[in-house]
């Protein structure tokens, strides 16, 4: 389910963007996101791996004007989730490195 807490891909228009992270709620007046742009995805991740600094997540509102689509993160068969390629690499899960142990801590 797409809920608070998940790893979400979320596609915006009017610019068009993607955008991927963690959803950290969703309402009626827009989506609330920990994330940053989906190309900058493999440059985040191959900083934090080799222990550089890095851009980090930003946490951005997006109102429900602007918002295409939700996309759960997931795998598709043999392709890996984005989410998973993060665990697989860095050894945690993006919620533990990003500190939200609980769906409760999001919100």
């Amino acid at each position: 389910m797409i809920r608070p807490g998940a790893c979400v891909v979320l596609g915006l228009h009017s610019p068009r963007e993607k955008l991927w992270g963690i959803l950290t709620s969703l309402e009626p007046s827009g989506v609330h996101l920990r994330g940053l742009d989906i190309n900058a995805f493999d440059d985040w991740l191959s900083a934090i791996a080799n222990g550089e600094s890095n851009i980090g997540l930003t946490h951005s509102f997006f109102p429900m004007w602007r918002v295409e689509r939700i996309l759960l993160d997931e795998s598709l068969g043999e392709i890996h989730s984005m989410g998973q390629l993060f665990a697989k690499r860095i050894g945690m899960s993006v919620s533990d490195y990003l500190g939200f142990g609980t769906e409760e801590s999001i919100s």
